[in-house]
């Protein structure tokens, strides 16, 4: 059962995740609105507004006749910027677009968390979950701001979810992107060196998934602010999971057996709350082991 929008705004539209967004809704017939710093072009949104999702004029005027939002703006990197412009501009962003749609009476919001908001990725020496498979109850280590602004974006959003009576759902996403694109560097680097994804837990989603998992968070009947991993249900690396977390993360409580090359995540409430499955999957077998490596 969906509850199909009427006008969607699309912040950071001219991102990866922002095109495949507006891609998708025009296949549905949903009129779409971007938002971006720079007018993104050759989209398929059918009114565009420039200027920053951080400032509320610019915000009021991108939400006119707008019953629903996917806010994927951010500075998508705490190597992007200073830790005041990445933390400061991502969380200003996230707090005035759902306040100003939630004054308007938008009551439905997606909004793009992230893996990173786990600590691991960013930090600055090797951490460890406490426990794997990894779930949305998994305590954070955050040391870093773009993580640090993903834990205070959802935040915002349960505060709003509140505030307005407002669904909120923010998803965490993993490392985004497709065939022929970052999974091909990707997945021959993990071949070469296992070590490098034990940060990400060797995990991926293509952006064509992520795109319809926020199209899932905007139509399927959800109440409040709901957390949700959305990922792969496999891994980009080319060996048995439970071997790489046995030589990255050994000191992780196994939970429950993960087998073959499958995700280290629970990925239960995406299933439960959004009916949310990847449909594309990467073809890693095209990368041999590395001699004298473990199969």
């Amino acid at each position: 059962m969906t509850d199909q929008p009427r006008r969607v705004l699309v912040t950071g539209a001219a991102g990866r995740l922002g095109r495949a967004v507006l891609g998708l809704l025009a296949e549905r017939g949903v009129p779409a609105t971007a938002l971006d710093l720079h007018d993104p072009g050759g989209t398929t949104a059918d009114r565009v507004v420039v200027g920053d999702a951080g400032d509320p004029d610019v915000v009021r005027d991108a939400l006119d006749g707008v019953d629903a939002v996917a806010h994927l703006a951010a500075i998508p990197a705490p190597t992007l910027g200073t830790p005041e412009e990445v933390f400061c501009g991502n969380t200003r962003a996230t707090f005035v677009v759902l306040e100003e749609a939630g004054v308007l009476g938008v009551r439905r919001a997606v909004v793009a968390s992230s893996f990173s908001v786990l600590g691991l990725p960013w930090a600055g020496r090797a951490l460890h979950p406490a426990y794997v498979p990894v779930d949305e109850a998994l305590p954070l280590q955050v040391e870093d701001p773009y993580g640090l602004s993903k834990q205070a974006d959802e935040a915002t959003a349960a505060m709003m979810a509140r505030r307005h009576a407002m669904a909120v759902v923010a998803l965490r996403f993993p490392l985004l992107g497709g065939p022929g694109d970052k999974f091909d560097k990707t997945a021959a680097r993990y071949a070469g060196d296992p070590g490098s994804g034990a940060k990400e837990l060797w995990t991926y989603l293509d952006t064509r998934d992520a795109a319809h998992a926020c199209w899932l968070g905007l139509t399927r009947p959800v109440e409040g602010c709901q957390v949700v991993f959305v990922t792969a249900p496999d891994t980009l690396a080319d060996r048995p999971t439970e071997e790489l977390l046995g030589r990255f993360h050994p000191d992780a409580e196994r939970r429950a057996p993960i087998p073959g090359r499958a995700a280290p995540i629970d990925l239960g409430v995406a299933e439960r709350l959004l009916g949310f499955r990847a449909r594309h999957r990467y073809p890693v077998t095209a990368y041999p082991l590395v001699e004298g490596e473990a199969s």
